[in-house]
């Protein structure tokens, strides 16, 4: 909606990119790597950064509309990640590709229709956590989240 939103949606378009990137060039036996920081296969952290997109745009929705009321500790996220990774293990370069692509896109349309109005509306995350703005949930949340997992990818495969 404004050139705020429209820049952050394009930072989060550079790292969902070089998340493309990475995944495409994996072999399988890379798909198959566990990585250092999450003790997960290179795959399922690549679902859970392509999941990772669609319920973390919920939460800068929820944000933006004034309606966020954290109702998860960090402990309950950290619990939910755990069974994503156990119910995805066996998850596919190409579904988790498609995946990423289509939750990617959806969220940088969602990202770039913020106004600035919504980006500095404040609210809840997680119980615990102080209130943060929606320009911050997109930069701290959303592209860090991205950013963070692609990092460990990076480091087991040995890519750049």
């Amino acid at each position: 909606m404004g050139a705020r939103a429209d820049a952050l949606a394009k930072r989060f378009e550079e790292a969902t990119k070089a998340v493309t990137d990475i995944l495409t060039r994996l072999s399988d036996a890379d798909w198959k790597k566990l990585t250092g920081g999450e003790k997960w296969s290179v795959g399922v952290v690549a679902h859970h950064v392509a999941m990772g997109h669609a319920g973390i745009s919920n939460l800068v929705k929820s944000v933006a509309s004034g309606k966020s009321v954290p109702s998860m500790t960090r402990a309950q996220l950290d619990q939910m990640n755990a069974q994503h990774a156990k119910e995805h293990a066996q998850c596919t370069k190409a579904e988790t590709l498609e995946l990423h692509k289509k939750n990617a896109a959806a969220a940088a349309t969602m990202v770039r229709g913020l106004s600035d109005a919504e980006l500095d509306r404040t609210g809840g995350v997680l119980i615990g956590m102080p209130p943060m703005s929606t320009q911050q949930v997109v930069e701290q949340v959303l592209i860090n989240h991205v950013n963070e997992h692609l990092g460990s990818i990076r480091a087991v495969v040995g890519a750049k």
